[in-house]
Formats: C-alpha cells, structure tokens, sequence
C-alpha cells in the first residue's frame, strides 16, 4: 500500500466521470485510419489489477481519438518505471510529481512544500498549466508533460498532538520518503531525526510507533488505518504542508504538440471531480482528530516553510518561475500575507 494506492480510487473515478470514454469501439470509430503505437509505463502498486492502471487504460482509450494507440506496462515499483522511461523503453509513463522531479523541474515545483495553501490556488495553477499558453514550461530538454493529477494536500499526522509548533518538533522522529530531497531538507531544518521510509512503508511505522510522525494526504487516514498511530493522543495538523499529485510524462519527439496540449486539457477538466472525491475522503476523518494552529503557529509554519523553499531554490531543486507563479496565486487569494507585501519569492 503507497501514497498513490490511497489516492487511486479518488483519481480514477474522478477522471472517468470526465472523460466520459464510452466504449473502446465507439471511440475507435472516431479516431484516425492510421493509428500511432506508443508504449505507455504505468506505476501502480498493484500492478495491472490497480486502479491507477485502471485509470491509464481509460486514458489509453481517449488517446485513441488523438491518433495514438498506447500498449500499457504496469509497474509496481515506481523507480523501475523511472528508470525504464529514461532509458527510452517507454514513451510515456506516470508517476507522482516528486518523481517527474528529473524530467521536468518546473512542473515538479508543484508540490514545493507550503507553496498551495489552499484547493483554489491549486484548481487555478491546474486550469492554467493546461492551456496552450503554458505550453514551453511543460517542455524540457526531451521530455513534455502531459498532464497534472492533484490528490490532495499532504498533513501532519502526530501520535502526541501536543507537538504542534515548528519548535516541538525537534528531535522527534519523522518517517520521511528517502528519495524526496525537499522533505528531508524541511526535517533537518526543524531539528526532527529523519527515519528514512518510502511510500510502502511510512504508515507502518507511524502505526507500531517507529517515529513520532508521518506526512501524508487526507486520503490515506481510512485504508492505510493511520488511526491506529494516531490513538487517542495524537492528532492531523490542519496547515497544507505540500499538495500530492500525479504527472504524465511523454518523450516529446514521439508525440505531435497536440498530443500534449489535448491531454492536459482533458486532465485538467476533471479537477473539480477529483476535489470532491479528496474531500468526501476528508470529511470522514473524525472532527476530534483535528488539530487547528494558533495564528502565530501558523505564521511560523509559513515562515519556515518560506525558507526552505527559497534555499531549495537557490540549490536548483525548485524552479524560480513555478514558485513566482504559485506566490501569486496565494497573494491574489489573499493580498495581506506578509509574503505578498514584501515579494519575499
């Protein structure tokens, strides 16, 4: 079970709802005489009986009616599936944002931590990477992005929910994803011991007591029984540490420039079905499990969180420009934010 196991069901109805592919028939009947193979790596833990993969054959299908005929791989290691796409053995492959980071820096951006703070600076940054406007900064070198999947904002969750201040958590001990570079640079800038996990495993440890506290989105709380860890003293900080999502990664030089901008147009318009699927997830989290941050916490979380976004900037982890861009979405959303009045990114 992985972060994308928990957020597959929400992914997958959400974008078949969308999609609205009907049969591979129909949509066959529709498509050009002359059909374009292409090999399509998917990550689903799961493998082929994943929903994921579910959801990437119905994408195969509308891909269908943009001249392409995609033949599926499933993986269940999401590295392997990495390494295969950049090796030339896939044409186009998905994977979480955190591990497009290689392919396309910009869109990896993304999920910068405490860069959405909100599901309306998402839905806009969605809708706008989708239009043909934002069509060059889903290019680089080799590789286009095809698609951005949001999954819902990443949390604190704490087996003390005492520990709810940037200072009470020094020296506790995180279970941090070991190939995410942002999330261990933010653990060693609070002082927090760094117990290195991956998407498999991090629930595991939370749940038997191996570290204090794990990051995850809200669609993990039900099926990867988080409510085990947390008991009856520990608790969900209420503050978007970072935004997951999924990406489609493409080797654009075997694809034609509409493949892209038809894809990402088609991924984008399920947003607001995936919002409500991540929500209903949300809500069935108990209300006494819910930590909510004095305002001057709050303030220190941002602040920090400023801070190790802007050294992971000067380092090249972050795009410049994504992070400009997300700043401006959260100052058009709220135009009193300290960040806003200094234009501190």
């Amino acid at each position: 079970m992985s972060l994308v196991v928990i957020a597959k069901r929400s992914l997958q109805l959400a974008l078949l709802s969308v999609i609205g592919l009907g049969s591979v028939t129909a949509v066959q009947a529709a498509a050009p005489t002359e059909l374009k193979q292409r090999s399509f790596c998917v990550f689903d833990p799961l493998g082929a009986n994943g929903s994921l993969y579910g959801t990437a054959k119905d994408f195969a299908t509308k891909a269908l009616e943009w001249g392409y005929d995609l033949d599926l791989h499933a993986y269940p290691d999401e590295k392997i599936a990495s390494d295969d796409f950049k090796a030339e053995q896939c044409d186009a492959v998905l994977l979480t944002g955190a591990r497009a980071r290689p392919f396309n820096n910009f869109t990896s951006t993304v999920e910068a931590i405490g860069a959405v703070p909100s599901e309306t600076v998402m839905r806009n940054l969605v809708h706008m990477l989708a239009t043909p406007k934002a069509a060059k900064y889903m290019v680089e070198g080799r590789y286009e992005v095809a698609g951005i999947m949001p999954a819902g904002p990443i949390y604190l969750f704490l087996r003390d929910r005492t520990v709810d201040s940037v200072e009470e958590m020094s020296g506790k001990r995180i279970a941090t994803i070991d190939y995410d570079e942002p999330s261990k640079r933010l653990v060693r800038h609070v002082g927090a011991s760094i117990v290195p996990s991956n998407s498999a495993n991090f629930s595991g440890k939370f749940n038997n007591g191996s570290v204090d506290v794990a990051y995850a989105p809200a669609v993990a709380y039900k099926p990867l029984e988080l409510y085990k860890g947390i008991g009856d003293k520990g608790g969900i900080i209420r503050f978007n540490l970072a935004y997951l999502d999924f990406q489609i990664v493409i080797h654009k030089d075997r694809f034609d420039p509409q493949f892209g901008i038809n894809s990402r147009k088609t991924i984008a318009e399920a947003y607001d079905k995936v919002a409500e699927f991540v929500q209903r997830d949300t809500q069935e989290i108990p209300d006494e499990y819910w930590v909510d941050l004095d305002p001057a916490d709050v303030e220190k979380y941002n602040l920090m969180l400023r801070d190790v976004r802007l050294a992971l900037r000067e380092d090249g982890v972050y795009h410049p420009t994504m992070l400009k861009i997300l700043r401006k979405l959260r100052c058009r959303e709220n135009p009193t934010n300290a960040e806003c009045v200094e234009k501190l990114e």
